[in-house]
């Protein structure tokens, strides 16, 4: 009963965190992990995926029911993201992942320092007009669902700053279409753990309803507080996921 408890807890803490601030992964993970210390790493990771999904999905539809996105938009995001993604899975199966896990950490610094030193997020001042935001938006979107399926650390930031960066979105704005992408390319890599027998059916269940209920919660206290803490929350994710990966990549045993 213990484990159950612990893994809910675990799961609703991720899905408030995700949906606030992105990087629910950094929560649930390392408790599927504590609680699971004998299952095969990848059976977690396709259990976390699987909750992960589930979660983010309910907080993109709050997040849409709120702030209407152009639909026009997220329609190819959503798709480009998702066939984006499984390729990126294919190919990590062919062509490891090390260079690109020792570059991260300072593409995230550098994305880090100059989102906090300019005003991209405190404005909503979309740059393109309809048919060409879609077009833009779904190519940033496969290229960071290509790198969901192949690596996928901080993913969910790198999907804001594309709204906030390339198309000129505030972080509230941002957030219905990032979202989407964010469970596109994630139902795609469900898609390749599922086919491969890689889900604890029960454990990612409960995880999932736990995770949806945390993204609820956690999505209408962003819409209560409004930009200013979406930005500052964002902030502290990456820099969080900058220590992280840095760490994977220069300071974990090889």
């Amino acid at each position: 009963m213990m484990l159950w408890l612990e893994l809910a807890l675990a799961a609703f803490g991720a899905g408030m965190v995700d949906a606030v601030m992105g990087g629910g992964g950094m929560i649930q993970i390392p408790a599927l992990f504590a609680l699971f210390p004998g299952t095969a790493p990848a059976m977690l990771l396709g259990t976390n995926k699987f909750a992960g999904a589930i979660g983010t999905t309910g907080a993109a539809l709050r997040y849409a029911q709120a702030l209407p996105p152009r639909w026009s938009t997220v329609g190819p995001v959503v798709a480009a993201a998702f066939g984006a993604a499984l390729l990126g899975a294919y190919v990590v199966t062919r062509v490891p992942a090390d260079g690109l896990r020792k570059a991260l950490p300072f593409l995230l610094l550098a994305l880090l320092v100059t989102t906090a030193m300019s005003r991209a997020g405190d404005l909503h001042q979309p740059r393109h007009a309809r048919g060409r935001e879609a077009t833009v938006a779904a190519s940033g979107a496969a290229a960071v669902g290509f790198y969901d399926g192949f690596f996928g650390p901080g993913a969910g930031a790198f999907y804001k700053l594309l709204f906030v960066r390339t198309l000129g979105f505030d972080f509230l704005n941002a957030a219905a279409p990032a979202k989407f992408a964010n469970v596109a390319s994630n139902a795609a890599a469900v898609i390749v753990f599922v086919s491969k027998g890689l889900l604890l059916w029960q454990v990612a269940l409960v995880m999932a309803a736990a995770n949806l209920a945390g993204g609820q919660v956690g999505s209408r206290i962003a819409l209560r507080y409004g930009n200013r803490l979406m930005r500052r929350a964002f902030l502290v994710v990456v820099a969080v996921l900058i220590v992280k990966t840095f760490s994977d990549a220069y300071l974990a045993p090889a």
